[in-house]
């Protein structure tokens, strides 16, 4: 099952010290590149959060932002009684050099450390964003899937049309060869000297071996096998798509160049349409 590059999703998880959650959305791009916006209670736990990603996504250009939201009221503030009494034996010894000096007790409680909350488990708090963030990739990756399940679909079609056009191109080159055999032995008819018969013939040949295509229906025959076969793998395909693209754009342009009859040459024009529009679905497959 191929999945998509672009996905969103998103999810809460509530804490001991409050709701928890994570935001997951992305877009194409070549390679993996994880982008992160953390709560500073979390930001020690950044590299195995993307390791987690890694682990379980490899291509697409993704933001992950995670949230803490605590509940105004169980919000529990103490003061630190010892550091504010070192802080007033100190203005109190200072008062001698600093007459003038004065300072309020609003004030001292603004300094750092004076005023303390509720203490946060670390190691459990980063517990609950790693398991939070397995369950938003979860979702993310399933809606990758959905996404890629469409992706598949409309690639599908175009390789059927494909098919049906090498197939219907073979079932003409009998007639091509034999349309270019007349015309060959007319042009020779108004030569002002007589040709060789055996000369002629090998002439002919030489020239309709020029404008075989069989080899090139054959591998695009397998080149369909093979796209085929590839958007039923689980594994991450775009690289190999991008490739069997790359492919079958040779065998049309092939087949284009050779062409000497103006059904295969639009026969090789559908193929180039058909073969950039399955190139615009792979952009977006992981």
């Amino acid at each position: 099952m191929i999945r998509s590059m672009t996905a969103y999703a998103g999810g809460e998880r509530a804490t001991a010290w409050g709701t928890l959650g994570c935001e997951l959305r992305s877009v194409n791009h070549r390679f993996l590149e994880v982008g992160t916006r953390l709560p500073e209670e979390l930001r020690a736990l950044e590299p195995q959060l993307r390791e987690r990603i890694s682990a379980r996504l490899s291509r697409g250009k993704l933001d992950l932002v995670m949230r803490l939201r605590t509940p105004e009221t169980s919000a529990s503030l103490q003061v630190n009684d010892v550091l504010l009494g070192q802080l007033g034996q100190l203005a109190h010894r200072l008062t001698s050099d600093f007459p003038n000096l004065q300072v309020s007790f609003t004030e001292l409680l603004q300094l750092p450390g004076v005023m303390q909350g509720e203490a946060t488990d670390a190691a459990a708090l980063q517990a609950e964003a790693l398991a939070l963030l397995e369950q938003t990739l979860d979702g993310f990756i399933a809606g990758r899937e959905r996404e890629g399940d469409k992706l598949a679909t409309a690639i599908s079609e175009r390789v059927d049309a494909i098919e049906r056009i090498a197939a219907d191109v073979r079932t003409l080159i009998p007639a091509i060869r034999e349309g270019q055999r007349v015309k060959l032995a007319a042009r020779l008819a108004d030569l002002p000297h007589p040709v060789d018969p055996g000369r002629a013939e090998q002439e002919l040949v030489m020239w309709l071996q020029k404008l075989d295509v069989d080899e090139e229906l054959d591998r695009l025959g397998s080149h369909i096998v093979e796209i085929r076969r590839v958007l039923k793998q689980r594994d991450p395909v775009g690289r190999r798509l991008d490739f069997l693209l790359q492919e079958f754009n040779r065998e049309a342009n092939t087949l284009g160049s050779k062409s000497v009859d103006s059904r295969t040459s639009n026969a090789a024009v559908e193929l180039k349409v058909l073969i950039d529009q399955i190139r615009e679905q792979v952009q977006n497959i992981e």
